[in-house]
């Protein structure tokens, strides 16, 4: 009888090491806290609303599937196995899944957000569907905090008008890429205040910090927008950035 239990016990001991063992497997992978960029006090505030922080998705998954809209941006973007892309402010991790399988194990994915809730519930996804590529990144309003030339494609999806500090995160942002690198922006062309950004406000901005239009497509007729910039490899210093204004 004895025995019996003493196997019973030791089965269930060994369940749970494997269970123990496949968790930290498949756990995101900690990156090591990137370097503050520039303060944010260096740089000049926006002249034009900030939205706020309403949730961490935009729409339901199933729409967005529906739409294909994940395929769509990694496509035009030709995200490709072996890549590093980052996605600031992942929220509930739309992309983050999707982006780790593309990019498939030889490449990275980080996954940034500045809200530690959207972090701890992205970490708890992230382990779930075993994406063992991905890093959690906790950056700040005017710093993503990531590793200075770690990053081949930044996308920021449906999210720029909520950045309190565009000109910091944009400069900040420009050093965590490689060469080569690009910043995609996905974003409805409306007002700030109804969370979108005005096509001309987004050029505008971008080029104050040193970035370039390489491209622009139009993801659904002619209101959302995929805008994809070059960054500058020597950003202007803070002090000689102009604000853009509420440009419609």
């Amino acid at each position: 009888m004895r025995t019996a239990v003493s196997r019973v016990l030791l089965a269930g001991v060994a369940a749970v090491a494997l269970a123990v063992s496949a968790w930290s497997a498949a756990a995101p992978e900690p990156v090591a806290p990137a370097p503050p960029g520039l303060a944010a006090e260096r740089f000049p505030k926006p002249e034009r609303p900030v939205a706020g922080i309403v949730s961490d998705q935009w729409a339901s998954e199933d729409s967005r599937e529906r739409a294909g809209e994940a395929a769509k941006v990694m496509d035009l973007l030709a995200i490709r196995p072996g890549m590093a892309a980052a996605d600031i402010g992942a929220g509930a991790g739309y992309y983050v899944g999707r982006l780790s399988r593309r990019v498939g194990p030889e490449g990275r994915v980080f996954a940034q957000d500045i809200e530690r809730k959207y972090l701890d519930r992205l970490r708890q996804r992230v382990a779930r569907e075993r994406l063992s590529n991905v890093s959690l990144v906790l950056g700040e309003p005017h710093d993503p905090r990531l590793p200075p030339r770690s990053v081949d494609v930044a996308l920021l999806v449906h999210m720029y008008h909520e950045i309190a500090q565009p000109f910091g995160l944009l400069a900040n942002l420009a050093t965590a890429m490689r060469p080569g690198g690009r910043v995609a922006i996905l974003d409805v062309d409306g007002p700030v205040r109804a969370h979108g950004t005005p096509r001309a406000l987004l050029v505008c901005e971008l080029a104050a910090v040193g970035y370039r239009e390489a491209a622009w497509h139009w993801i659904e007729g002619r209101s959302v927008y995929l805008a994809v910039f070059e960054p500058p490899a020597e950003p202007p210093e803070p002090e000689r950035i102009r604000p853009c204004g509420d440009t419609r």
